[in-house]
């Protein structure tokens, strides 16, 4: 793995598989607020499920991806552990991100020597106009730009990377900063939340927690399968949110 094409390849090795299999990546974790004169407090468990495949090939571009991917996630209450349904009164919305695609170009994947295991590195800034503008969001929106880091980190054993497998068994360590979520109803109140959380590529989907995959049969059970196909935008928390409240129509 000494060239960009060569780290890209093994990424793609460690987050999907080369020959276009299905792949599962489970999660759990918590999300804490923070907010200025205020003791940080884990306010919700979450968990969540992305399944995906890869492919290669003209559309993708030379020594180009594409990961073809769904991704549900879940607020839990921070002590039992149940999917909750409200929070303080108010409706949750869980994620329900389809598509959630992304492009991988040569890029050179950040990696770190961890002994026998080898750790992938992706940190993504984020900020550009939100779905929910102020002036139509008021009580919804934390402002006018959409601002949020992810860090993710992948971390494979350099044995099976040395190896002809087309994919590898690999372990997730996912965290995120991001503004107040807009079913919080905050509005433009300072602060937000941290996401922490921890995971892993599972063998198939019906590894996913029985709990967790009765809860996606019952709602949405396409959930459970990656796309087959291309497609764009990617649906986001805010998008979503955007599609289940409209923004209302000035009257004459």
């Amino acid at each position: 793995m000494t060239t960009s094409a060569e780290l890209l390849r093994a990424f793609a090795r460690t987050r999907a598989s080369l020959d276009g299999a299905e792949v599962t990546y489970w999660w759990s974790g918590d999300v804490y607020s923070w907010a200025p004169e205020e003791p940080y407090r884990r306010v919700f468990g979450f968990e969540g499920v992305n399944v995906a495949r890869l492919v290669q090939g003209p559309e993708a571009g030379p020594d180009a991806y594409r990961l073809l991917s769904r991704e549900a996630a879940f607020y839990l209450d921070p002590v039992t552990r149940e999917i909750l349904e409200t929070w303080q009164d108010l409706p949750v919305v869980h994620v329900w991100n389809d598509p959630a695609n992304q492009t991988w170009g040569a890029f050179p994947v950040p990696t770190t020597e961890l002994g026998g295991q080898v750790c992938f590195s992706l940190e993504i800034p984020l900020a550009y106009p939100s779905p929910l503008p102020v002036a139509q969001y008021p009580v919804h929106s934390a402002g006018d730009t959409y601002k949020a880091l992810e860090l993710f980190q992948f971390f494979a054993d350099r044995a099976d990377l040395a190896g002809p497998a087309a994919g590898v068994p690999a372990t997730l360590s996912w965290s995120r900063m991001s503004p107040w979520l807009p079913w919080m109803a905050r509005g433009q109140q300072p602060g937000g939340l941290t996401f922490h959380c921890r995971g892993r590529k599972l063998g198939s989907y019906a590894e996913v927690p029985e709990r967790t995959r009765a809860y996606i049969a019952g709602r949405h059970p396409e959930f459970a399968r990656a796309p087959e196909e291309w497609s764009e935008p990617n649906e986001t928390s805010w998008t979503y949110f955007r599609k289940l409240n409209p923004p209302q129509q000035p009257r004459d």
